[in-house]
């Protein structure tokens, strides 16, 4: 089960940063970015968020440190999410609703770390 969850959640962080980023399948992303940290290098900053996004994505399929990683990816998803809603709520694709979405992701994520994970160690 935790095994199946960490493979959704690195999906979730290849899909966000490879197709919707990197590869520009969808272009709100990068009007997103636009709008936050400036028109002109939007295409190079969504490309390099989106590099990042992998990253993460390898990071979490690695299992190290797995508990800094669920750290990072709960703060950088709520910062983010908190940014967007504030900032250009109409780009997001479930407008404000969008928070929900980024709260029931960091509880997943949450839950994958710090509540199986903590099981599976004790079943040990």
């Amino acid at each position: 089960m935790r095994r199946t969850i960490t493979f959704s959640i690195a999906a979730v962080w290849i899909a966000n940063g490879l197709f919707c980023k990197m590869l520009n399948f969808v272009p709100r992303h990068k009007e997103i970015v636009a709008e936050i940290l400036g028109h002109s290098h939007a295409p190079a900053l969504t490309f390099m968020i989106g590099m990042a996004e992998v990253v993460m994505a390898v990071w979490i399929l690695s299992g190290f440190k797995s508990k800094m990683n669920a750290l990072i990816q709960m703060a950088v998803v709520l910062t983010m999410n908190i940014i967007e809603v504030t900032a250009v709520p109409h780009l997001l694709l479930w407008g404000r609703l969008n928070m929900l979405f980024a709260l029931l992701f960091v509880l997943m994520v949450y839950i994958n770390e710090f509540v199986l994970n903590r099981e599976v160690t004790q079943n040990l």
